[in-house]
C-alpha cells in the first residue's frame, strides 16, 4: 500500500511541474516590464492532432512501471529510494517515448508563441 501512495505521489509531482511557467499571447507582444523584460513572439511549428499533447499517458505509465521496477531493488529505506528514483527515471522515459511516437504520426500547424525575454 505505502509502495502505490509513493509512486502516485511521484507521478503526481512530474505531471504538476509542467503546468508551472506563466503564459503570454500575442496580444502581449512588446509588452514591457519594469525589470526591462519585454514579451516576444515567433512562429513556432507545432503537432496538434495528438489528444494527449502534454504526453500524461506515457509519463503516468513510466512511473508506475519503473516504481514498481524500482521497489524489486535494495531493503528498508534504500528500497523506498529506489521506487522514487524508479517512478521519476521511469515517468521521463514514458515521456520521451509518448513523445517520438506522437512526433512520427500527426500533422503539423504553425502557432504563434510568446514569451518573456530578459536582458
Amino acid at each position: 500500500m505505502k509502495t502505490l501512495r509513493t509512486l502516485t505521489l511521484a507521478a503526481a509531482m512530474l505531471v504538476s511541474t509542467t503546468a508551472l511557467a506563466q503564459q503570454y499571447g500575442p496580444q502581449d507582444e512588446g509588452r514591457r516590464f519594469n525589470d526591462g523584460s519585454k514579451v516576444v513572439c515567433k512562429n513556432v511549428e507545432v503537432q496538434r492532432s495528438s489528444k494527449d499533447s502534454n504526453r500524461i499517458l506515457g509519463t503516468a505509465t513510466g512511473a508506475v512501471v519503473g516504481g514498481l521496477l524500482g521497489n524489486q531493488v535494495g531493503k528498508g529505506n534504500g528500497k523506498k529510494v529506489a521506487t522514487v528514483g524508479g517512478a521519476v527515471a521511469g515517468g521521463l522515459i514514458g515521456r520521451k517515448v509518448q513523445g517520438n511516437a506522437q512526433e512520427k504520426k500527426g500533422e503539423r500547424v504553425v502557432e504563434r508563441q510568446c514569451e518573456r525575454v530578459y536582458r
